[in-house]
């Protein structure tokens, strides 16, 4: 009698003894033949030294790396988010919560990102001119998510705006932004107030309980720069140092520009500058969580300097980039050029307004246009003033550009 096809097959096995008279062998047979099919198999190398046994390709590819870090970062994400949240339920119940600091690593980490490459990719991106059909889908997604008020800008025909970038920096209409001429300091921009106050020390607090250093934010002094206070001396402290008169305080203010706001800055009070600094850095958020989180991130971040005298004299007011705002102009400074794939970290570049034939600098007079980011950023004023000089401020409230800061 025929074998049947299970037998026929079976009997090719290598090392399995058939017998016909004996069925419960087939099935014996005919599992490890399955099992067989089902394990994978190692490949197997003889050496001089030992056997070496190698996984097959299915068991490596487990261990790619991608699954591991989307799985570490989301964790690490979320352990983030319930920090906040808890945060957020404590303050709500007025208790003061300690801010948690960034460690040096988790700093490094963040840093390690390529942002820089990424903000000038953006940039790019904001230049790309979108069809007449797409603009206003585009533009009113942008308006929804961040609240923007179009009923203030100049042109509020949606198809006017060519690309991401002139929406960012659309002008306002004239009456949409009264300048406060009763006061001595003015809101330069749109934002949200984050910090203000008297500086007690060269420790500044750019939000509540975590600070920065004063001379790493503005720079160092050599006596022959030519800036617009007087030349560095030991036994003086920093602060003291850009105090020139006697009498007087020094007192700083921290305005967040969100997304939604209005991207130009002008002049918050009549005065001359007479400097500009530039620091190339890292481009890191600067919203009010992570001010919160990493200490001195503002001397991290890329920024612009601009030094000057006021009627009281020194004044300062600093533009600092952040994640996709590698982009600070300054509309009379044409040699200014942020974000630059050159970037040597702890450098900086140092240029004087004062000629020979304009002796005092940029005279800037109050309200007058300064400069644009082309997104959100931070904008930090470090001046001197009397000592009755008093904030009109909260920390936390929103302001809008020409709205007073202090009076003295």
């Amino acid at each position: 009698m025929a074998a049947s096809v299970g037998q026929r097959c079976l009997r090719w096995l290598p090392g399995v003894a058939w017998r016909s008279r004996r069925p419960h062998c087939e099935d014996v047979v005919l599992s490890h033949f399955l099992q067989s099919l089902r394990k994978p198999s190692l490949r197997t190398f003889s050496t001089n030294a030992r056997k070496v046994h190698t996984a097959p390709a299915r068991t490596l590819s487990l261990l790619r790396p991608l699954p591991i870090l989307v799985a570490t970062g989301g964790g690490y994400a979320g352990y983030r988010q319930y920090e906040k949240y808890r945060e957020r339920e404590l303050e709500k119940l007025g208790l003061d919560v300690p801010p948690k600091l960034a460690g040096h690593w988790e700093v490094a980490l963040y840093k390690s990102v390529p942002t820089r490459l990424l903000s000038r990719a953006w940039g790019r991106l904001n230049q790309v001119e979108l069809p007449h059909w797409l603009r206003r889908p585009v533009y009113s997604l942008y308006i929804w998510t961040f609240g923007v008020n179009m009923k203030e800008a100049a042109v509020e025909d949606l198809h006017h705006y060519r690309n991401l970038s002139e929406f960012f920096r659309r002008k306002l209409k004239p009456q949409a932004r009264p300048v406060c001429g009763l006061h001595s300091v003015i809101s330069p921009s749109d934002g949200k107030i984050l910090n203000f106050g008297q500086v007690k020390n060269c420790e500044v607090e750019q939000v509540k309980g975590v600070t920065y250093s004063l001379e790493s934010f503005l720079g160092p002094r050599t006596p022959t720069e030519d800036l617009p206070f007087p030349p560095a001396v030991r036994h003086r402290s920093f602060r003291s140092q850009l105090v020139t008169r006697e009498g007087n305080e020094l007192y700083h203010c921290v305005i967040y520009l969100a997304p939604g706001d209005y991207h130009c800055f002008h002049s918050p009070t009549d005065w001359t500058v007479a400097h500009r600094r530039h620091f190339p850095g890292s481009l890191m958020s600067v919203n009010p969580g992570m001010a919160r989180w990493i200490k001195e991130l503002f001397c991290h971040n890329e920024r612009v300097v601009l030094t000057g005298d006021w009627k009281h004299g020194f004044f300062s007011l600093t533009a600092v980039g952040a994640t996709n705002v590698g982009s600070i102009r300054i509309y009379f400074d044409r040699d200014l050029h942020t974000n630059s794939p050159r970037y040597s970290k702890g450098s900086y570049n140092d240029f004087s307004f004062v000629t020979h034939a304009n002796k005092e600098g940029i005279p800037m007079r109050k309200g007058e246009h300064l400069g644009e980011f082309n997104l959100g950023s931070t904008i930090v004023l470090i001046f001197e003033a009397p000592k009755d000089f008093n904030f009109s401020l909260q920390a936390g409230q929103k302001i809008r550009f020409g709205e007073a800061l202090g009076s003295l």
